[in-house]
């Protein structure tokens, strides 16, 4: 069992004891991850709802999607920092760092304003993902005009689904009590950094 899993305020299930047909999918995870994620078998208690998930992630993680996969991941791993989600930032940072061929801007995103890592893309992904994070969804016009400066309206439609869906999945795991199941080998990077735009 995973360390940490005991604690968690509802216990995942062995996959032999959820529904039949999920388990392609959990076959999926052990291919790519090594692993069935914890979530995944919490989740699929309810299976309706982890075919739904699973469907709308592999929508936002399709081949041609407008948005960078490094992006993507880094957006993803900043919103499971500003929701404290321990599980949430292990995949999430792996995934950046994989996509970034090394940890450095992983390690770097709760810095993301001050350092010199990140790219104008990058800097305003992150910033809207930060006011839809911190401030339910109250986005202003202005933050709005420098979006499509970087992105399209299918671009900027697709962040701001992939945000919304980041906080589904952080929130959902950080409520739950689902620990970080060592995917990323990195220093605890849960601090949400600054919290409102300078």
């Amino acid at each position: 069992m995973t360390p940490g899993v005991q604690a968690m305020h509802i216990a995942p299930q062995p996959v032999q004891r959820l529904r039949w047909y999920l388990r392609p999918l959990f076959w999926l995870q052990r291919r790519r991850y090594g692993t069935v994620l914890v979530p995944a078998t919490v989740w699929a208690r309810v299976p309706p709802l982890y075919l739904a998930l699973t469907g709308f992630y592999a929508a936002l993680e399709r081949r041609r999607s407008p948005l960078a996969p490094t992006l993507r991941s880094l957006v993803q791993a900043r919103i499971s920092q500003l929701n404290h989600c321990a599980f949430c930032v292990d995949l999430n940072a792996a995934l950046a760092a994989q996509r970034c061929g090394s940890m450095t801007k992983a390690l770097a995103l709760a810095d993301w304003r001050t350092s010199e890592l990140f790219s104008a893309p990058e800097r305003i992904a992150l910033e809207y993902a930060e006011v839809v994070t911190q401030t339910q969804g109250c986005v202003d016009s202005g933050l709005v005009a420098r979006l499509r400066e970087h992105f399209g309206e299918a671009a900027l439609i697709e962040l701001t689904a992939l945000i919304a869906f980041q906080n589904l999945s952080s929130k959902f795991n950080a409520a739950l009590d689902i620990p970080s199941q060592g995917l990323c080998a990195m220093p605890d990077q849960t601090d949400a950094g600054p919290a409102s735009a300078p």
